[in-house]
């Protein structure tokens, strides 16, 4: 989750696990790398908005590249995506049983050329074909881009209240609960933050997130990321007071505020790119 899955995705491959004994993520960079191109993971989401932040670490990216609307849905409601979801909407890369683990590593462990075709087909011998089941969101890829391929936060409820009033979709209500629980400012940073993503490069989005990242603990505007984390990390009451407490509390002035460019004494993200190997 989060910046974890910021550290994962720029990996070449991504090698999902099967694991039904342990609930590990990718929360926080938690994974097993076997190499700098491989990283492995369990379950993959974005849950910032709910905590009065957004997602960074390249997320504007990566999420914005999803087919249709599905990296809006992912970045607003924070909902959760398992192995072979991550598999079907390009994620991952690999899906293999915990069981092969030690297989996946010996055989990698012993390739001695950096030949991004040898390992995939070495990955590939491990890999098992998968399908999401019937329940899976992405299965719901049509009524996500009906309602989130919308200009605003505000027109995306209300296409989700006409979608749930026409068609008593209980999705559609779950994932009205899940947006008005989040941060109403950090829901509006957000949908900008990905729909710019749409036209940037990798390194572009990185230098933007972080820009939004330090104006918004800087709390010049709102504290709501010290609330979101007070209210779902340290007192656990699940009951954050967000400010501005709705959304047409939150005004353009206010967004345009966490993209604007850093002042003097904060020089803004310069990433080594003559030293490292092409990516993106």
């Amino acid at each position: 989750m989060g910046g974890g899955a910021g550290i994962s995705l720029p990996g070449m491959f991504r090698v999902q696990i099967n694991n039904n004994n342990k609930a590990d993520d990718i929360e926080g960079g938690r994974q097993a790398s076997l190499s700098p191109d491989l990283d492995l993971a369990d379950v993959f989401a974005n849950p910032e908005t709910q905590m009065g932040f957004h997602p960074d670490a390249g997320a504007s990216f990566y999420l914005s590249r999803l087919h249709g609307y599905l990296g809006e849905y992912l970045a607003l409601t924070g909902d959760k995506l398992n192995g072979v979801e991550m598999i079907a909407c390009g994620l991952a890369t690999h899906y293999s049983s915990t069981a092969r683990l030690a297989w996946v590593e010996e055989r990698v462990g012993k390739l001695i050329t950096d030949d991004p075709n040898v390992l995939e087909a070495s990955l590939d011998q491990y890999a098992d074909l998968v399908y999401t089941d019937r329940g899976s969101v992405l299965h719901k890829i049509d009524t996500i881009d009906r309602c989130f391929s919308h200009d605003t936060v505000e027109e995306i409820i209300d296409a989700l209240e006409k979608e749930a009033a026409e068609s008593y979709d209980e999705w559609c209500k779950t994932t009205l609960k899940k947006l008005r629980e989040a941060s109403p400012l950090s829901l509006k940073i957000t949908l900008r933050s990905i729909r710019e993503g749409r036209f940037q490069t990798f390194d572009q989005c990185l230098a933007r997130e972080y820009r939004i990242s330090l104006n918004g603990v800087s709390k010049r505007v709102s504290d709501d990321f010290c609330e979101g984390v007070r209210a779902r990390l340290v007192d656990k009451d699940f009951a954050p007071k967000w400010d501005p407490p709705s959304l047409a509390e939150v005004s353009k002035d206010m967004v345009d505020s966490y993209f604007s460019r850093l002042d003097e004494f904060e020089p803004e993200l310069e990433l080594p790119t003559a030293l490292r190997e092409p990516f993106m």
